[in-house]
């Protein structure tokens, strides 16, 4: 019979060279990468002054790689060892074909390949995996007291943030390290005949059934040491969820018990199987493994479940008291609810003019900007260059310029990387010229230059003042007070900056470019202390293969004082800087010292706080807002604003600051970067009144006060006098009813009268409705100012019953879609031409009731357009009122003289206000009257060429082009609007936007 040769499997020596050096090759490629990756990082915390964070990253991370992998692979090392030095001396072989032989000749011909190779790559990728989770073992080594107990077994707070996230971590990897070697001696026992399957039930050879039970006996010791920490964990329970987390009656009372009892099985089974490593048959391992599983599932598993459905559940208003008590005194613990001030509000339906006048506090100070809206319209009006631009979102934030404070609407000018076109993308304009924005732009949040009367008139726009480098005290005025003064306007770091958009800047005066900073001003070179310097070559080269880019290598308009500027987005500076913080997603800027200063909220986060709620960190935080980074959708049920973060927006300089010097997770993280955060008391006066209570925060706070306001177990079992985010009713504004998906409403920042303030403050507010109902129930507000920062106040309004009644944010919108008034406005809102958008809906306490404000803005129907305030809305009770200003919307609803409170648009020419394109640049080229109007269809003409040409000089950059074709734009306009006839177009329909 013919027998097939064995295959050879030896390579030649050739070949093994060729695979040697291909490896190697790609191994230093790789390591090239990282390598490089990381020295870039060095320089980069380098110029932050800030190494420590990154060695202490590194070194922690470079242990529990080494140690870890030295514990699995080492361990799999080990049992591979004693199961080769234990094999049978002879081994039956069944055939010439046998695999087996065959697989043992390979491993013994490469015993040492195999032997070492496999648990070197196992414990490379367990290190891999591990060295992700340095946070956990610095917070262990580092942790502090909490100075509070749990209330079941008396132990710190402490224990379970710092502690027992470690011993969990441990226990996880030796129960990996046992399975990986258990494993790992079974397969080796099973090739080298340690184990054969042939004949009746097998057989093991003795020292194979030694090493196995002894490894199984080593599992179900860990086990044990898993079942005393798991009581622990119980205080972590999400038996009750969505009601509530923590241990329930159920946990306490049968499951804490069985962990014991449990406990002391797998003792004894251990004990088993270590004994059974030494007698001849399985027979008491196996029936201890028996009973290890059978009492795991009737004591574990059984005997709970039964309490459960037959004791707790029937009773369970009862029963769970204990634990719903323990989770509401922890829940508002760990989300900072424990001192908020709750008053009853009447909730009035009707007042006089006389008691709105008298609030002058808030009415003179409603605000009408939105935020969320003006974007475009600060980008036509203040951006002038194509290669400036705002975020999607502008922010809000308070001034005192001649002795009158004012909340403001503003933004940086920043450089739009994205927004160079032509010759202004190539390399040395993109990274070397156009390398930083001018300006900061602020706007009073509560008037315009001028009301609008029709879809063709010139107003409704922010009076805004832009502090740059030629007028750094800010172009224009509000109210004849200048702007605000900014010593250092240029913008080097900004929201507008992405990953990959260095900037080149400094350098030899001759040889380097020379950086824009207006059109007679195109020569300036940076100064400041950011960046990374290339005046040395291996730093270049270094550099030029990071970005792959050879110009930064070998341009000559790189040289002595030269600066490469990366990571300049604040949030990821911050970031890098604070890898332990969870950061707020809508950093704002803000001039303090004269400089302008990013500042972004930081929060130390928890999962595991005893018996507080969880909360889906990304669900809680989403809202219609848009143009901020949304949050992750991580599981916290601990948060704390403990850090405010600095960015210097010329120099990303960043800067740390304490806001709770004592907060325990702060000060573990103090203690693994000292020196990193600075102390509160280091917090100047000035940088301190910027400071606004954060957005992600309050959100946060909003979704658990909704429920846990209440005061007693039974009413949270209950859930009857629970409260709903309303959701937000602007964002489909079209619709009569509230749809399950449309997102909820933002909170507002507003400067006005808190309840028992008695002087204007700057708060961030919310409405809150009843349950999954949408009349009013309650109004909540915290402050930003100094004085009293973070005080949460509450505004509880009576049952809701006939007429006392108050609506919310979706019934009064309702209300203002439905009025006959914004229906049979034809000429503004139902204009083809137009696209009407609905502003922020804000509620403030009024005179005893709610006053809800709302602007409505109109853009035109062209590229180049920007919305513009048109008519605001205005409900008190069951009135409404709809004008073209606040003033008379308020006279309309409260009587003749009331709207003489707030403040008035600002009549005449908006001359002081900077802008670019006149607003006729922004109208869209009318449509042609077929010959019936020659001196029309001329002016439609001219339109239609202005704007050709326009567009053609923005595209090559030419910017007196630009200028020519905006003044021909205007002149057609004006033309256009002689001629045209005085009949309104068409009716159309409104659509929104949410507010911010």
């Amino acid at each position: 019979m013919a027998t097939r040769p064995p295959v050879s499997l030896k390579l030649s020596r050739r070949s093994r060279i060729l695979l040697i050096i291909a490896a190697v090759i790609v191994l230093a490629l790789l390591a090239g990468v990282r390598l490089l990756d990381t020295y870039v990082d060095w320089l980069w915390f380098g110029e932050l002054q800030a190494r420590s964070v990154f060695t202490t990253q590194l070194v922690t991370r470079i242990v529990l790689f080494f140690a870890v992998g030295l514990l699995v692979g080492g361990a799999l090392a080990v049992s591979l060892l004693i199961a080769y030095r234990t094999r049978p001396v002879f081994v039956p072989v069944s055939g010439r074909d046998d695999p087996l032989s065959r697989y043992r000749s390979v491993i013994v011909s490469r015993i040492r390949l195999f032997g070492i190779g496999i648990p070197v790559l196992t414990g490379v990728i367990a290190g891999a995996s591990a060295s992700g989770d340095w946070q956990t073992i610095q917070l262990f080594l580092n942790g502090t007291s909490f100075g509070q107990k749990d209330p079941e077994f008396g132990i710190d707070l402490g224990f379970y943030a710092f502690s027992l996230p470690f011993v969990n971590w441990l226990l996880g990897w030796l129960f990996v390290t046992v399975v990986v070697s258990f494993f790992g001696a079974l397969i080796a026992h099973y090739v080298f005949g340690g184990i054969r399957l042939a004949g009746r039930g097998g057989q093991l050879a003795g020292p194979t059934r030694a090493q196995l039970a002894i490894t199984v006996g080593i599992f179900v010791l860990l086990k044990a040491v898993e079942y005393f920490f798991d009581r622990y964990n119980l205080l972590l329970s999400d038996r009750n969820m969505p009601l509530f987390n923590g241990a329930t009656y159920t946990d306490l009372n049968a499951v804490l018990p069985a962990k014991l009892i449990l406990l002391c099985i797998s003792v004894i089974c251990a004990i088993a199987f270590f004994a059974g490593a030494f007698l001849r048959n399985l027979q008491l391992p196996a029936i201890s493994l028996v009973l290890l599983i059978l009492s795991g599932v009737l004591v574990g598993v059984a005997w709970p479940a039964i309490l459960d459905q037959f004791s707790v559940k029937p009773n369970a208003n009862e029963k769970e008291a204990t634990s719903i008590q323990r989770n509401m005194d922890a829940t508002r613990a760990a989300y900072g609810l424990t001192n908020v001030k709750y008053e009853q509000y009447p909730g009035k339906t009707e007042t006089t003019a006389d008691a709105v006048k008298a609030d002058t506090g808030t009415v003179s100070n409603i605000r009408l900007l939105d935020p969320n809206i003006l974007s475009d319209t600060f980008t036509q009006r203040v951006g002038r260059e194509n290669f400036y631009g705002f975020p999607t979102k502008l922010d809000i934030d308070r001034y005192t310029i001649g002795g009158t404070t004012q909340d403001y609407i503003v933004a940086a000018k920043e450089m739009k990387t994205d927004g160079l076109t032509g010759n202004q993308n190539n390399w040395i304009n993109k990274h070397m010229v156009y390398t930083h924005g001018n300006g900061f732009v602020a706007a009073p949040a509560n008037t315009i230059d001028r009301a609008v009367k029709d879809s063709n008139s010139d107003g409704g726009y922010p009076i805004a003042t832009t502090s740059d480098t030629t007028t750094p005290a800010g172009a224009g005025s509000v109210n004849g007070q200048p702007g605000i003064k900014v010593d250092q306007p240029r913008i080097y770091y900004g929201e507008l900056t992405n990953q990959s958009d260095y900037a080149i800047v400094g350098g030899t005066p001759g040889k380097a470019p020379g950086e824009y900073d207006t059109d007679t001003q195109r020569g300036y070179l940076y100064q400041g202390k950011g960046g990374v310097s290339l005046d040395n070559w291996f730093n270049r080269l270094m550099f030029a293969a990071e970005y792959r880019e050879p110009k930064i290598l070998f341009s000559d308009a790189i040289g002595d004082g030269s600066k490469i500027m990366y990571n300049r987005e604040p949030r990821d500076r911050v970031a890098k800087v604070a890898p332990w913080l969870t950061l707020d997603g809508d950093p704002y800027p803000a001039v303090v010292h004269g400089r302008i200063q990013w500042i972004v909220d930081g929060y130390t986060t928890l999962d595991n706080y005893p018996y507080a709620q969880q909360t889906q960190l990304g669900e809680a935080t989403n809202d219609s807002l848009n143009g901020v980074t949304k949050q992750a959708n991580n599981s916290i049920n601990y948060i704390r604003n403990s850090v405010k973060a600095t960015v210097d927006a010329f120099d990303g300089t960043v800067n740390l600051y304490s806001i709770d010097d004592n907060e325990p997770v702060l000060k573990a993280w103090e203690n693994v970067f000292p020196g990193i955060v600075k102390p509160s008391s280091e917090i100047s006066p000035e940088l301190r009144s910027h400071f606004r209570y954060p957005e992600d925060l309050f959100k946060i706070q909003r979704e658990l006060l909704a429920r846990y306001h209440v005061e007693s177990p039974q009413e949270f079992y209950a859930q009857q006098a629970f409260w709903s985010v309303p959701q937000d009713p602007t964002e489909d504004g079209s619709s009569t009813t509230a749809g399950s998906n449309v997102a909820n409403q933002p909170g507002y920042y507003v400067l006005a009268n808190a309840a028992g303030e008695g002087r204007p403050t700057f708060q961030l507010t919310s409405a809150l409705t009843g349950l999954q109902r949408q009349y009013l129930s309650a109004w909540m507000s915290i402050s930003s100012d100094p004085e009293d920062y973070g005080t949460i106040r509450v505004l509880r309004l009576p049952p809701a019953s006939g007429a006392n009644q108050v609506d919310g944010p979706v019934q009064v919108q309702n209300r203002f879609q439905s009025d006959p008034r914004v229906a049979q406005d034809r000429t503004l809102l139902n204009n083809p031409n137009v696209i009407p958008i609905y502003g922020n809906l804000i509620t403030l306490p009024v005179a005893d009731g709610f006053l809800y404000v709302e602007p409505v803005y109109i853009r035109q129907r062209n590229q180049l357009s920007y919305p513009q305030l048109a008519r605001v809305l205005v409900s008190y009770g069951a009135k409404i009122g709809f004008a073209s200003t606040l003033n008379e919307a308020l006279d309309q609803v409260f009587g003749k003289g009331t709207g003489a409170a707030a403040t008035t648009p600002k009549e005449g020419d908006p001359g002081t206000t900077t802008t670019t394109p006149p607003t006729s640049s922004t109208a869209a080229p009318p449509p042609s009257t077929g010959g019936s109007n020659p001196a029309m269809d001329k002016a439609v003409a001219d339109i239609q060429a202005a704007l050709a040409k326009l567009k053609a000089a923005q595209q090559a950059g030419n910017f007196a082009d630009q200028g020519a074709a905006l003044s021909a734009l205007d002149a057609a306009t004006k033309e256009y609007n002689a001629a045209k006839p005085t009949t309104p177009p068409p009716t159309n329909g409104p659509t929104s936007q949410p507010g911010g």
